[in-house]
């Protein structure tokens, strides 16, 4: 039996994993194993329609779009549109929900999530970095077999987590890392307006996102604590926004243990790119720019034109990832795994 899925917030990842789903559908048989039944965002219908069938960065839906009887239907499968600001409302013990993924980035702690559980959820599922006290932080590739039949709020970590600790991982077990600095340059997101405007309480948040490079925190340093604990307190991470749509990158500095080259580093990432990690970390050596990772389902590509290595240990990397679609496919993908699991105990 397909497991009853429900978008709370249908933002950007939100419309991206509904869109993801209906792209799988044509490639991967497994994904029957979701339906999306429900949608929870404070627009209106006509406009959550129209904002799915048309997609500035990803282009027309693949599917056919329409509205009946209150409800958005995709490919004829009607979807249940709510407007309910509180979780402790929804109707999702009416509408047997067994997953719901928590997209509306307003939240993070454990508290909240768990009214989603008491109105009748099996399980949710954060499009972001939770709190420490959720059940479980999964990046694909690298702990998803931790996951159990008990937990029931679980983390997706972050687009930037899911495209650099899998690097890490490959490069710490074959070279050992002492440590290293990351900055993340990545696209304009909607916390950011188009003209500078009261927008934010951070200062810089309130200038147009369209004409500066405009530095953000971050908290990636304690995604990386938290999956790799052996390497707590050795990375510091900058934040960049850039004034694009989509596809951002990672700039890696990293000092290792013992000697390496530019070589040795790269064939280190395109083995794992092809066996372990396939599918999910790709590699190129091709001259290439941000644009033509849009739409790339993968967490994150590595650029092997520009890897550099200083005094035998100091690696200098560079990874593309498309921040929207790679981590909607992360979504999906623990979505999945979850609905492999037994029905969490009520």
């Amino acid at each position: 039996m397909a497991q009853r899925i429900a978008i709370n917030g249908y933002g950007r990842i939100g419309q991206c994993v509904l869109r993801a789903l209906v792209e799988r559908r044509l490639t991967h048989p497994d994904v029957a194993a979701l339906e999306v039944v429900a949608i929870n965002e404070l627009s209106d219908l006509d406009t959550i329609a129209y904002l799915t069938r048309y997609d500035t960065t990803h282009g027309r839906f693949p599917g056919r779009v329409s509205t009946a009887a209150g409800r958005l239907v995709i490919d004829g499968r009607p979807i249940e549109v709510l407007n309910e600001p509180a979780p402790a409302r929804l109707p999702w013990r009416e509408l047997g929900i067994d997953l719901v993924l928590e997209c509306s980035g307003s939240f993070k702690e454990r508290a909240t999530a768990a009214h989603h559980l008491a109105a009748g959820a099996g399980r949710l599922l954060f499009s972001q970095p939770a709190e420490s006290d959720v059940d479980a932080t999964i990046v694909c590739g690298i702990n998803e077999d931790e996951l159990s039949a008990e937990h029931r709020i679980v983390s997706a970590a972050s687009c930037t987590t899911n495209c650099l600790v899998p690097v890490l991982t490959v490069l710490d077990e074959a070279l050992g890392i002492e440590h290293g600095v990351t900055t993340t340059v990545h696209s304009a997101m909607n916390d950011q307006p188009v003209i500078d405007a009261y927008h934010q309480t951070d200062l810089r948040l309130t200038r147009s996102a369209m004409h500066s490079i405009v530095p953000v925190d971050t908290s990636l340093a304690r995604g990386i604590n938290r999956l790799m604990p052996h390497l707590a307190g050795r990375f510091e991470c900058l934040h960049m926004r850039v004034p694009t749509i989509n596809v951002s990158a990672m700039d890696m500095s990293i000092c290792v243990r013992r000697d390496t080259s530019a070589g040795e580093v790269n064939e280190l990432l395109r083995r794992a790119s092809e066996s372990r990690l396939a599918g999910l970390l790709g590699y190129t050596e091709e001259p290439m720019a941000s644009v033509d990772f849009n739409h790339d389902p993968r967490s994150g590509i590595v650029d092997a034109t520009q890897t550099r290595v200083a005094g035998k240990r100091l690696i200098k990397l560079l990874c593309w990832f498309d921040n929207e679609w790679g981590f909607a496919h992360r979504m999906l993908d623990v979505a999945q795994r979850l609905a492999t699991l037994p029905p969490p105990a009520s």
